[in-house]
């Protein structure tokens, strides 16, 4: 929002809220019906084509969010190392509100404008008229515009909405106010304009005019250089034909220079073009790629989960994972997605994050939580975990954290395979368990003498199930196997804390894997459910608690979140992942992974001196 909103800056259809979509279904509905009812000689294919290209253009759109998050999260060409938040998430949630209102205005020019139906497929004519009145007016009448926006008036009411994004995504590009979108729409109608009037309009040239400006739009507002210097040197007069994202980026950390829109002559010919331009795209141009100290090790968990990580949708990816509905309509993208994931079948680096000047990369395995359950699929994820812990020892990482499934007992025995395999490591392989045993214990109510216990056995499992035992609180088990295993283990350690039961009467429980519907139900009124595995019960009771599965409240020191992890809120983060940063901010040199565990107080302690806080338990919140 602008400093001092001015008069339209809300679009008129943002109290629809995500309904918003609804206003194009008389057009659309329209087209097709005219299209049908009508003969081969009076169908307007104009119309018809409407819709297709704006599905294209948020298509088109997207790939450029992906591609701009995946190459920022690599860091080589990285411009501007200042992270994101999620408010610029929120802030740029609605960037496809242009697109919506570029389409309903192409349905109004389609019915009401003489000539603006019945175009010809292609006409090469009105293709270079359309260059020529982009390259003349438009791109000179911009540049005042957008100087005259930088005016302390105007900016404070609509343009300091849109540099409120220091840092820039892609769909920084589109994020104005209403009024503004008004102003830049009668700027590219131009070329299309002049085109119909004169007769020589086409329905590719339109969309590849279209393409044409989101395509520089955002490209431009990349956070990484991409145009490669040879360009330049085979035809250098393109410097004043083509800027790049470095070029547009100092714009937006000047704010005085480069206002130009896609073609930087106008800032050469006033003496607006920033002095350090050249500089800055050289040196953006020879970055490496990032070197991180800390590697999380994650992986997709559904298939449609790939739409919530950062590389997805980014208003998604900002909110904790929920299944939705409309995602069936997305089936061909997820089988896509699927497949590339199958094909390419190699690491991939999903976030960045720094605290302090250590820095942290989130990488994933190309494969879901159900792959994990076939014994025919745990070699192929072993050799992807094993190929991960080397590049990331190759990368100079010093801390490797394995998340979610990646540290199962059956699949590498809690990573300690690797570390068996290649004894030489210097990455420190973290699984995380001391720091989620001593979250648990901290999350367990005061005042509480028992706990129901419930679930696949971990080495989480039998550590808080122990340390319980320790503290002098019961620990009642349903299962006669659960409870043999644990007794063998603890043996009289247990100090007669652990119990067998046939009693659901207790109030709190903790839960992991394999805890059953049935069970759940028969929980009592007001059952606090504490999670100890890495994925959370199925919540069927409304009169039932439900905490968090491990995980602690980041501290602001940590930069660049602007996703949640999977099904956590904003800002909080699973203990295995906070572990391992830990582990490198202490600089501790041993592994903590296998069948050893880290001290469970040493490693709580050094998570609260770096600012990680325990999260609120749902009974606390609700008293």
């Amino acid at each position: 929002m602008a400093s001092k909103p001015g008069i339209l800056t809300d679009w008129p259809w943002t109290p629809l809220g995500s309904f918003k979509y609804i206003i194009l279904v008389p057009w659309v509905a329209e087209s097709i019906y005219s299209f049908i009812v009508k003969d081969e000689k009076e169908r307007d294919i104009n119309s018809m084509f409407i819709f297709p290209l704006m599905l294209w253009r948020m298509l088109h759109n997207q790939l450029w969010i992906s591609l701009s998050r995946y190459r920022t999260a690599k860091g080589n060409n990285r411009i501007v190392d200042k992270g994101i938040e999620f408010d610029q998430v929120d802030r740029e949630r609605n960037w496809d509100d242009q697109i919506l209102f570029n389409g309903i205005l192409f349905y109004l020019a389609n019915k009401y404008i003489p000539g603006a139906s019945h175009f010809p497929l292609w006409r090469t004519d009105g293709f270079v008229l359309t260059i020529l009145t982009h390259a003349g007016p438009v791109e000179f009448l911009y540049y005042w515009l957008h100087r005259a926006l930088h005016h302390h008036y105007l900016y404070s009411r609509y343009h300091s909405h849109h540099h409120s994004s220091i840092v820039t995504e892609p769909i920084t590009s589109v994020i104005h106010p209403f009024a503004e979108h008004i102003a830049y729409f009668a700027l590219f109608a131009i070329p299309l304009l002049t085109s119909l009037f004169t007769g020589v309009a086409s329905i590719f040239c339109y969309a590849a005019y279209l393409t044409y400006v989101d395509l520089m739009n955002n490209m431009g507002h990349c956070n990484f250089e991409l145009i490669p210097s040879w360009l330049f040197s085979v035809f250098p007069p393109l410097k004043y034909l083509m800027y790049t994202p470095s070029f547009h980026s100092l714009h937006h950390t000047q704010f005085r220079t480069n206002y130009s829109l896609f073609m930087p002559f106008y800032d050469y010919i006033y003496g607006t073009m920033d002095k350090s331009t050249d500089t800055l795209y050289e040196s953006s141009l020879e970055r490496k790629e990032e070197s991180p100290d800390v590697v999380h090790l994650t992986h997709l968990t559904t298939p449609d989960s790939i739409y919530h990580l950062r590389l997805g949708f980014a208003s998604l990816a900002s909110k904790p994972y929920s299944p939705t509905w409309y995602f069936w309509l997305l089936w061909p993208v997820t089988l896509w997605s699927m497949m590339l994931t199958w094909i390419y079948g190699h690491t991939f680096v999903v976030e960045r994050n720094r605290f302090d000047k250590t820095r942290l990369q989130t990488w994933a395995i190309p494969k879901y939580k159900i792959q994990y359950r076939f014994n025919w699929q745990k070699e192929s994820i072993n050799n992807l975990i094993e190929q991960a812990v080397l590049e990331a020892e190759e990368k100079g990482a010093r801390v490797l954290s394995l998340g979610l499934m990646n540290q199962g007992e059956e699949l590498n025995r809690y990573g300690g395979l690797y570390v068996h395999k290649h004894p030489q490591l210097k990455v420190k392989l973290v699984d995380g368990s001391s720091l989620a045993v001593a979250v648990l214990l901290n999350s367990i109510p005061k005042g509480t003498t028992q706990v129901l216990f419930r679930g696949n056995l971990t080495k989480v499992a039998y550590a808080i199930a122990f340390a319980l035992c320790q503290k002098g609180i019961q620990v009642a088990v349903i299962r006669d196997d659960e409870y043999q295993k644990l007794y063998k283990s603890f043996g009289t350690k247990a100090e007669g804390k652990l119990v067998m039961t046939k009693s659901y009467s207790y109030k709190t429980w903790l839960v992991g894997d394999e805890l059953t519907e049935e069970e759940q139900r028969k929980a009592t009124k007001e059952t606090l459910f504490i999670p100890f595995s890495q994925f959370p019960p199925k919540k069927l009771r409304k009169d039932c608690y439900y905490h968090t599965t491990p995980a602690m409240q980041t501290p602001l020191a940590l930069e660049n979140v602007d996703s949640c992890e999977n099904w956590l809120p904003r800002r909080v983060m699973s203990v295995w992942r906070i572990a391992g940063l830990v582990h490198a901010l202490e600089g501790w040199e041993e592994h903590e992974c296998g069948y050893t565990m880290s001290n469970i107080e040493k490693v709580w302690e050094a998570s609260l001196k770096h600012g990680f806080q325990p999260l609120r338990v749902p009974t606390q919140s609700k008293s």
